[in-house]
């Protein structure tokens, strides 16, 4: 049975960083595009950042650039969103999400997709 979990997430003062990850089973995430999303109350799903399989290639939403980093560890077939200079406006339920793809990722969602159950990130004062 394939799942993906997520975990990291928490209450964070603007600035602070957090290092959510994705852990996969029943399946090697290497093999996989893997994509973080977020959705915040009231709003639509929002694509964050996504890697590529093999050669680790990778995408970052303008909103994120240069604050989110997006890794993988093959050994723990986990993949990470580390976020740093947390801004309120980053809130939201993040998810992730992995798809067969030859060449490069996509943070959009596919309705075949593995996903995750998500996990809150608040940024508050």
């Amino acid at each position: 049975q394939v799942q993906l979990v997520e975990s990291g997430g928490g209450l964070v003062q603007p600035g602070g960083s957090l290092r959510l990850s994705c852990v996969g089973s029943g399946l090697t995430l290497d093999s996989y595009a893997v994509g973080w999303f977020r959705q915040a109350p009231g709003k639509e799903r929002e694509g964050v950042s996504c890697i590529s399989s093999g050669d680790g290639s990778k995408y970052y939403d303008d909103s994120v650039k240069g604050r989110f980093t997006i890794s993988k560890d093959i050994t723990k077939n986990t993949v990470y969103l580390q976020m740093n200079r947390l801004k309120p406006e980053d809130t939201g339920v993040y998810g992730c999400f992995a798809e067969r793809r030859p060449i490069g990722c996509t943070v959009i969602v596919g309705a075949n997709d593995y996903r995750g159950q998500g996990t809150q990130v608040t940024v508050s004062s």
